[in-house]
């Protein structure tokens, strides 16, 4: 049965917490720019643990319920954490190549980029720096992205999706990944993911968030733990727009170069139908219910 009372406050909680997080920037528009960024990254990333003190709150509170019911006690079976780290990046760099194949954007091995923001800095060859930022976002990336992306995680996958699993697991994860998408409104109207499109770019990002909500509801299903979510949302994160470093200035960064554009979508949709005809998906046993504690691999 749907509770509906909680999934009401753990909504209402949400929102008022990230939603003025995500607007503050517009306040400071007499700053410069590299201020204003610093302190947009600084306030959103606050934002991203809206959902994750929502789920707390509303679980003690509204659901009363333990803390042990979010499931940040359980890990679940190993192998699903390599598919966390590992397939963001397979699907970036599938999104990066469409890029290229589509005609988005064109090839440029001189990094001018990087070039082009290193100018008058320090004279280190832009292909190192290059190397250098691949290696971390490969590595150390989605370890510190992780605990960020946890916040947004126990929240969307930790307390949403088990709570909405009432209604059949796949309008559980549909449902999730659409409300994820309008979450993030007030920073793409500000130009996050698809600068150029403030509007249209909402309804992209909420595509994005169904497909890859997917893919994160499966690794929760399978594990019954938020943490693996967590570590595949920072991974994403960590390698979202490196193809951006290997492609000449002044594309359309909305239709392309980013994992969350509509050429890394084709990669996400594919490996969701893979899952689906290889019957990984619908997960045969979903997390039942909310207050379970799966056991550890």
């Amino acid at each position: 049965m749907l509770e509906r009372k909680p999934l009401t406050w753990f909504l209402i909680i949400t929102f008022l917490i990230s939603w003025p997080l995500f607007l503050a920037p517009l306040l400071f528009e007499e700053m410069n720019t590299t201020t204003k960024q610093l302190l947009s990254q600084g306030l959103w990333a606050l934002a991203m643990w809206g959902p994750g003190f929502a789920a707390i709150l509303t679980t003690l509170f509204a659901a009363k319920k333990p803390f042990s019911s979010l499931r940040l006690n359980t890990l679940g079976p190993k192998r699903y954490y390599l598919w966390a780290w590992l397939l963001p990046i397979v699907l970036t760099i599938m999104g990066g190549l469409l890029t290229l194949l589509f005609g988005i954007a064109k090839l440029d091995l001189n990094f001018a980029m990087i070039s082009d923001s290193m100018a008058g800095g320090a004279d280190i060859p832009a292909g190192i720096i290059v190397l250098a930022l691949i290696l971390f976002a490969f590595t150390l990336a989605p370890l510190i992205n992780l605990l960020f992306a946890l916040g947004e995680e126990l929240g969307w996958r930790g307390f949403l999706l088990p709570h909405l699993m009432p209604l059949g697991q796949w309008k559980a994860i549909m449902i999730s990944g659409v409300i994820w998408g309008i979450w993030h409104a007030p920073a793409i109207i500000q130009g996050l993911n698809y600068p150029g499109y403030p509007i249209l770019g909402i309804f992209m990002m909420i595509v994005f968030c169904v497909l890859l909500g997917t893919i994160f509801s499966w690794l929760y299903l399978n594990t019954k733990s938020p943490w693996v979510a967590a570590l595949a949302h920072g991974a994403v994160n960590a390698v979202a727009g490196l193809p951006v470093l290997f492609f000449q200035p002044g594309f359309n960064m909305a239709l392309g170069g980013t994992i969350a554009t509509p050429t890394a979508w084709i990669g996400m949709a594919l490996f969701i139908a893979w899952l689906m005809w290889t019957k990984r998906l619908p997960v045969q046993s979903p997390v039942a219910e909310t207050g379970a504690v799966a056991s550890q691999e």
